[in-house]
C-alpha cells in the first residue's frame, strides 16, 4: 500500500480530573499545568517535524479544545478552520463520574474497574437523570435529540457515536486533500483506533492511548492504514501509557 493521506489524532492534556485519579467522561474538567506543558510540547514536536494543518476537528470539551488551541498557538494556525461535536466527546462514564478510581477500585475490585473502564460492551451504572452530570442538564447539548444523549456508556456506545462524524465530516476533508488533526478524548481516540486498525473486541481492552503525544495515521486512497506512530520516543510513549494504565489500579 502507498501513503496519499495523514491525519494526526491527539488525546488532550492532562486535565485536572485526571490528575485526581476521578472518572471524568462528559465532565468538563480543565487541563492541569501538566497538561498545558503537554500540549504545548505536542504543538512544538509537531512544528518541529514539519506538520501544518488546514482543518481541525475537537470535541466539546475544554481540555480538548484547549489543547487544540495551544497546538494551534505553537504553529501559528489560530487562523484555521475548527469544527467542535460532541460526537468526538470522552465516553460517558454515568454513575462513575466523579469518583476516584483507585477507592472504586479498591470498593469493587480492580477487575471490575478495568471493565467498566476498558470492556467493549459493559457500560458502567447509569447516571441520574436529575444529577448535574447528566449532559441532559447541560446547555451545550440543548440543541442535541435527548434520544442521543447517554447516560452511561460503553466503548461499543461510544464507537458507534463517533463514526457517524467521522464519515460525515472529517473523511470529506481528509479526501478533498486537506490535512487535518483530531484533539480529542481516550476512549473516543481509541473507537477511532479500533475501527482504523480493525482491532478485535476482545483486544481494545489493552489499548491505551497517552495523553498530549502526536499520533500520525499514514492511510492509502481508500483511507486504509498503511502505519502508525507517535511522535515520541518507545520510552516516552511507554512512560505516559503506564501513567493511563495505573488510574484503574488500588493503591
Amino acid at each position: 500500500m502507498t501513503t496519499k493521506y495523514k491525519i494526526v489524532l491527539v488525546r488532550h492534556g492532562e486535565s485536572e480530573w485526571n490528575k485526581l485519579n476521578l472518572f471524568c467522561g462528559w465532565h468538563d474538567a480543565p487541563l492541569s499545568q501538566t497538561g498545558i506543558a503537554e500540549a504545548h510540547d505536542a504543538g512544538k514536536l509537531l512544528k518541529e517535524k514539519g506538520y501544518t494543518f488546514d482543518v481541525a476537528y475537537t470535541s466539546v470539551l475544554k481540555r480538548a479544545v484547549k489543547t487544540l488551541n495551544i497546538i494551534q498557538e505553537e504553529l501559528d494556525l489560530d487562523w484555521i478552520p475548527v469544527h467542535r461535536h460532541y460526537r468526538l466527546n470522552e465516553r460517558m462514564y454515568g454513575g462513575l463520574t466523579g469518583l476516584n478510581k483507585a477507592e472504586t477500585a479498591k470498593l469493587h475490585g480492580e477487575d471490575k474497574v478495568k471493565i467498566w473502564r476498558r470492556s467493549y460492551a459493559i457500560p458502567p451504572p447509569d447516571v441520574d437523570l436529575d444529577s448535574s452530570e447528566y449532559p441532559g442538564n447541560d446547555r451545550r447539548y440543548k440543541m442535541v435529540d435527548k434520544s442521543l444523549i447517554p447516560r452511561a456508556e460503553c466503548l461499543k456506545d461510544t464507537v458507534e457515536r463517533v463514526l457517524p462524524y467521522w464519515f460525515d465530516a472529517i473523511v470529506p476533508s481528509i479526501l478533498s486533500g486537506q490535512r487535518v488533526i483530531v484533539s480529542a478524548h481516550g476512549n473516543s481516540l481509541r473507537g477511532l483506533v479500533k475501527y482504523l486498525d480493525k482491532i478485535p473486541d476482545d483486544e481494545i481492552v489493552g489499548l491505551n492511548i497517552p495523553t498530549g503525544l502526536p499520533l500520525v495515521y499514514e492511510l492509502d486512497e481508500d483511507l486504509k492504514p498503511v502505519k502508525h506512530y507517535y511522535l515520541a520516543s518507545e520510552e516516552e510513549v511507554a512512560a505516559r501509557v503506564a501513567k493511563v494504565v495505573a488510574q484503574g489500579k488500588s493503591k
